[in-house]
């Protein structure tokens, strides 16, 4: 029987693909050409013998070999982690982590994010500031934080943006709310059901506003809409039954695997979009640089 040899370089390529998902999120990530990532999953695909992901017109998914492989590759990159911080000379961090997020992402992926860095840091405090994004980017450009994590389109001056995930808002409604409104299957259907908006600032909001006004659906809150201040309040009413929600895939994980929001099939509407670090023009030192260097070699991945 021929011995099979894993090399590590396209072992780690193929990791970063699995984690997000996608070929161009990935290139960026590794900081190689999207063809130079593509050329090393297939031949890792080839020393293996069998595919190890599934192609699809949104990204790639990892097939049940794919997903053996990705567990092995995950632990080993956790323990050159753990091999590089036990002889790293700044071992120790102490003092206190300070960043920033928008509603969304400090919901849905702060948590993750910090408790995989915290286990190798426990001397470390940590102080996180929740806002909207219009909100986050005005704390980081007045140097209030030195990092933030934001959704949306929004932009301030001497801020950068560098896409981090790729997300969508997908229309939900509760599996035990109104019969009519989970019957919902067309652009039309859509315009004739109470939705449920973030408010004005919100990274989600300005999406949202955006992409329904191209759709033709909504031109804003309309009569028997609502509006609420944060994700988790729009979940509650979704739970409630009190309208339609467009909300973050990322947000509703829990929600679906439990069966208790249902995802409306409305062809026609798509509304991707992007996580994305906000960070000054300087790369952020200290427990910020070292977080943020953890958060992008060690990225969350979102399961089909």
């Amino acid at each position: 029987m021929t011995a099979l040899f894993v090399d590590p370089r396209r072992l780690e390529t193929f990791r970063v693909v699995a984690s997000t998902g996608q070929i161009s999120a990935a290139s960026r990530l590794l900081h190689l050409s999207q063809p130079a990532v593509t050329a090393q999953v297939r031949q890792l695909e080839a020393d293996c013998g069998q595919p190890l992901l599934v192609r699809t017109a949104r990204g790639v998914r990892l097939n049940a070999a794919g997903r053996v492989l990705f567990d092995y590759a995950q632990r080993i990159h956790g323990l050159l982690d753990e091999a590089a911080l036990a002889i790293a000379a700044e071992e120790t961090l102490t003092g206190e982590l300070v960043l920033a997020a928008s509603t969304t992402v400090a919901n849905a992926i702060v948590p993750g994010l910090l408790a995989s860095f915290l286990r190798t840091h426990r001397e470390l405090q940590v102080r996180l500031e929740v806002g909207n994004t219009r909100e986050v980017l005005t704390w980081l450009s007045e140097g209030r934080v030195p990092l933030g994590l934001v959704e949306g389109h929004a932009r301030a001056p001497g801020i950068r943006l560098e896409r981090y995930l790729d997300d969508e808002l997908v229309p939900v409604v509760s599996s035990q709310g109104p019969a009519e409104w989970s019957r919902v299957r067309t652009m039309d259907a859509l315009r004739e059901v109470p939705l449920l908006w973030r408010e004005q600032g919100s990274g989600t909001r300005a999406v949202l506003d955006r992409a329904l006004r191209k759709a033709g659906v909504r031109k804003g809150p309309q009569r028997g809409d609502l509006q609420l201040g944060s994700t988790e309040a729009i979940k509650r009413a979704v739970s409630l039954g009190l309208g339609v929600a467009l909300l973050s895939r990322w947000s509703i994980d829990g929600e679906l695997s439990l069966g208790r929001f249902q995802v409306l099939p409305v062809p026609g509407l798509r509304i991707p979009r992007a996580f994305s670090w906000a960070l000054p023009v300087a790369e952020p030192s200290g427990a910020a640089g070292r977080f943020l260097r953890h958060a992008r070699a060690t990225p969350p991945v979102l399961l089909p």
